[in-house]
Formats: structure tokens, C-alpha cells, sequence
């Protein structure tokens, strides 16, 4: 069988608009033949789902969760195309799931481009110095930056998160599973997170 790399990952990907672990599993279950992968995701639905992402979505609902003791809630607003799946069991259950998520995981931005270029800065900053004082050549530096960087965004942003309840999934491979599952195209709009005793909500920079 085929080594299944993370280049093959990412052009799988790219045709399909399918999420890295349904691509890798889709690669294995092909023994690396890249086409029957590509057959694989779409019999699952899976492929579709990317090519969804454009559709607009004005429909929706918005998601609480207050933890035990009342001490953290949030608010997350998820949209879709139509009221119908809006009123589903599966899309108020991803709500609920990505407002847990949220309580739990504490992002800061709904995805990398929504990350201001002051905190980028300052983050690179912050890399480029640990890097040297680790003693690390400068002609390395930048590429353990981008490295570490990387690392940050899937901290800080909801859809690059692992899902809490499942980590083998980012927040956007559960959203694209939705939207093959459903048909629609799914998007998070915004959320907020307060804290007992934080006077501000982590989220007022995703909004």
C-alpha cells in the first residue's frame, strides 16, 4: 500500500473540500489511489461539502450553554439556507455542541482571517524571541516561527480547534459533515463567552 502523505492529503482536499481526517481515511481506505479516494468522499457525501461553501446563508438559530454553577455561559449564533434544516434535530445539536465547545475551549476568532495583524505581530514577536533564546540559528528562525505559528492559530480560532468531544476532528471537519449530512451550506456567524468576573468577552473581536 501507498504511503498515505501529507501532500496526497492536501490534494485531496483541495478536490473534494472535504476535511484532512475524512481525506486521510479516505486515501487509506484507497490504498493511496488518489482517484478512488476522491470516489470514496463523494459516495459518503463528503465531497459535496466544500462546494457548498458559497452558498449564502441568512437562516439559522442562536446557541446557549450556561456551565453548572452559572459561572460561564455563551452565546453562538450558527446559520444555515433554509428554516427547514434550521428546525432539524442534527443542526440544533451542532449548535448546542459548538456553544459547549466554545465555553470550553475558549477561542478568540472564528478562523485565521478574522486574527488581527496587531496580535499576529505580536505573537511572531514573541516566537522570534523564544526561538533565539533557545539558541536556534537565525537562517531557521522564521521557519520555526511559521511552524509555531500555525500552532497558535489552531488555539485561538473555533474552526481550527480540536472538537472537544472529539479531538480527532477540527470544529470545521464536524461543520462539513453537517453540511454533507444536511445539504446545506453551514456557517458560524459569532459567539460570545462570559466568564464570571471578566469584564469583557473574549469573543468581542470574532464579532
Amino acid at each position: 500500500m501507498a504511503e498515505i502523505s501529507a501532500q496526497m492529503v492536501k490534494q485531496l482536499r483541495e478536490l473534494t473540500g472535504a476535511g484532512m481526517m475524512e481525506c486521510k481515511s479516505a486515501l487509506t481506505e484507497a490504498k493511496g489511489d488518489l482517484k478512488e479516494a476522491e470516489v470514496i468522499l463523494r459516495k459518503r457525501g463528503i465531497a459535496s461539502a466544500g462546494k457548498k461553501a458559497a452558498r449564502v446563508t441568512r437562516q439559522g438559530m442562536i446557541g446557549a450553554y450556561i456551565h453548572p454553577g452559572a459561572q460561564l455561559g455563551v452565546l453562538v449564533e450558527v446559520n444555515c439556507e433554509s428554516d427547514f434544516v434550521a428546525r432539524t434535530d442534527d443542526f440544533q445539536e451542532l449548535v448546542k455542541d459548538i456553544a459547549m465547545h466554545v465555553a470550553a475551549a475558549d477561542p478568540q476568532f472564528i478562523r485565521r482571517e478574522d486574527v488581527t495583524p496587531e496580535v499576529i505581530e505580536k505573537e511572531k514577536e514573541i516566537q522570534r524571541a523564544r526561538a533565539l533564546a533557545e539558541g536556534k540559528p537565525e537562517k531557521v528562525v522564521e521557519k520555526i516561527i511559521e511552524g509555531r505559528m500555525a500552532k497558535f492559530f489552531e488555539e485561538i480560532c473555533l474552526l481550527e480547534q480540536p472538537f472537544v468531544k472529539d479531538p480527532s476532528m477540527k470544529i470545521e471537519e464536524l461543520i462539513k459533515s453537517k453540511i454533507a449530512k444536511l445539504g446545506e451550506n453551514i456557517t458560524i456567524a459569532r459567539f460570545v463567552r462570559y466568564k464570571v468576573g471578566e469584564s469583557a468577552p473574549a469573543s468581542e473581536a470574532a464579532e
